[in-house]
């Protein structure tokens, strides 16, 4: 047994008052130093967090979120956010989303997006086939709406015949890696709300914003306006969880029936909780975010020396976003994997986790520079 899983089986039978040694069947069926730049979903779990989830695993808690430790990161959220916020956790992002945007709507209520939304092309439709919502999306070519971009679609209010424009929902960072300033949240909540529509916030990659604009979560949030926000752990460390934060309660609706409705609703919902309290109370959700940008800043740096290698994005968080010559991205893939963004134009995206070090990224520049000699 390797000494990660003994040292895991350690803390196991520790937080547990187990007697006796705990066995435990490693079940180790890949390579760990095998490194890659697909996905922050690719990374495993961090440490912190594993440590957390043995520990809250002694003994028994109350189920369905009435829990010691779902109080306690209420508790840690309002630290980040304020008081007077609720919190709603659930098990993944897709999740999240559509929950915090049904709790906005009516039934004949739609989302404007812009079109390359996670919540439009990622989903595989659950916001319009499990949330009821049709969403009205705004072509864009860094992946940000602006009040202009959403005029294109907030219009027909009153018409029987057309999906009422009610809110709009933003991602942060986006799809294309870049980032909101503050400013520009408030630029929209300002104008949504001047039109009678809500703002949710899609923070898959909240953290990751955070850490690149140097400022607290609060203040492109709360402070800019924003009506709800799905808070995103996994692709930060966590192994599973997002957070809904009704950030202004009183524009959303019904969560609390919503969340079991749509089937997000933990029982043991302490392993949620106690794996946000770990990456909220002692900085790592920062730590880490501010890791996987700088590893991305690294990245992009080096690339941007290489002939051959053009970038589409501003690299603003933990992506590099690229176009490469016909070829080199099936080459390089026999080493690293990663995604292609826009295979018609030859665009890849490469994405750094809280684990990518300093070898992950000099290892595959190096291939690069190999295949483009």
């Amino acid at each position: 047994m390797n000494e990660q899983v003994t040292s895991t089986t350690e803390a196991i039978h520790s937080a547990t008052d187990t007697p006796g040694p705990v066995q435990l069947h490693d079940p180790q069926l890949h390579d760990p130093a095998v490194r890659g730049f697909a996905s922050d979903n690719y990374s495993g779990v961090h440490p912190e967090i594993l440590a957390a989830l043995a520990s809250a695993n002694g003994g028994h808690q109350v189920s369905y979120g009435e829990d010691v430790y779902t109080a306690r990161l209420q508790e840690v959220l309002e630290q980040q956010f304020g008081p007077g916020i609720e919190t709603f956790p659930v098990f993944n992002g897709t999740g999240a989303n559509v929950l915090a945007l049904q709790s906005l709507l009516p039934r004949w209520g739609a989302v404007i997006c812009a079109s390359t939304a996670h919540i439009n092309m990622d989903e595989n439709g659950a916001p319009e086939r499990v949330g009821g919502i049709k969403l009205l999306q705004v072509p864009t070519t860094d992946g940000k709406l602006t009040p202009e971009l959403i005029d294109r679609e907030a219009w027909g209010w009153g018409d029987e015949h057309r999906a009422q424009p009610l809110v709009v929902s933003i991602t942060q960072t986006t799809e294309l890696g870049t980032c909101y300033t503050p400013d520009e949240v408030r630029a929209i909540a300002t104008h949504a709300h001047s039109k009678g529509m809500k703002l949710h916030m899609d923070g898959a990659r909240l953290a990751n914003a955070a850490a690149h604009l140097d400022v607290p979560l609060r203040a492109f949030t709360r402070d800019a306006g924003v009506d709800i926000l799905s808070f995103g752990g996994t692709k930060n460390g966590l192994l599973f969880g997002e957070v809904v934060v009704a950030l202004n309660p009183g524009a959303a609706d019904g969560l609390k029936f919503l969340r079991k409705m749509n089937m997000q609703l933990a029982s043991k919902m302490r392993f949620i909780s106690a794996q946000f309290i770990a990456l909220l109370e002692d900085g790592l959700w920062l730590r880490s975010a501010a890791h996987a940008n700088a590893m991305a800043t690294r990245l992009r740096t080096a690339v941007e020396g290489i002939n051959g290698v053009e970038p589409t994005q501003a690299t603003q968080s933990n992506g590099v976003f690229a176009i490469l010559p016909e070829g080199v991205a099936d080459k390089l893939r026999e080493s690293f994997a990663f995604y292609d963004w826009d295979a018609a134009r030859r665009e890849v995206r490469w994405m750094c986790s809280f684990d990518t070090t300093e070898e992950d990224i000099d290892a595959f520049v190096t291939a690069i520079k190999r295949e483009l000699a």
